[in-house]
């Protein structure tokens, strides 16, 4: 996984007029951004709505309405655990539950160390009889306590 580039307004202009041609180009834009500095800095607010003759207001929509857009840089890694109710059922939540508090975080939030960001995703098909994650983009099947550990240690580089 390559690290992110730090903020760059220059660059962010670059992106912005690079993916403005598309139809509907907010997301594509957004999502060029996210995978350039690895969050949507609030500067790059303006720079999109101006490009794309829309409101503050409308760009902020569009970043609040998507869950996968961040405010601020994540974690070296990303540990996405599903929340919808078959993984619940399956011991989801408490295995969640007990990991963020383990890792003194809340949803969304990353560790001390900046090496993982937990977040939360609804679905992922993968609860035949576990608990479900990505890791990274990968997915972890399966889950258990024991599971969730090695990840956080891999994470971590240990």
């Amino acid at each position: 996984m390559s690290k992110p580039a730090q903020w760059d307004s220059v660059r962010a202009s670059e992106i912005v007029m690079r993916e403005r041609h598309w139809d509907g180009p907010a997301l594509p834009i957004l999502h060029a951004l996210q995978e350039e500095f690895g969050y949507i800095h609030e500067e790059a607010l303006p720079l999109v709505a101006s490009a794309l003759n829309l409101s503050r207001a409308e760009v902020h929509g569009i970043l609040t309405f998507y869950h996968d857009f961040k405010w601020q840089p994540g974690g070296a890694h990303t540990l996405k655990i599903c929340r919808a109710e078959a993984c619940q059922s399956m011991g989801g939540a408490e295995l969640a539950d007990a990991l963020l508090k383990r890792q003194s975080v809340m949803w969304g939030e990353t560790t001390a160390d900046g090496r993982l960001t937990i977040e939360a995703v609804y679905c992922l098909g993968l609860c035949a009889c576990a608990p479900a994650a990505l890791y990274d983009g990968e997915p972890v099947g399966r889950l258990c306590a024991d599971t969730l550990d090695e990840l956080v240690t891999e994470a971590r580089g240990r």
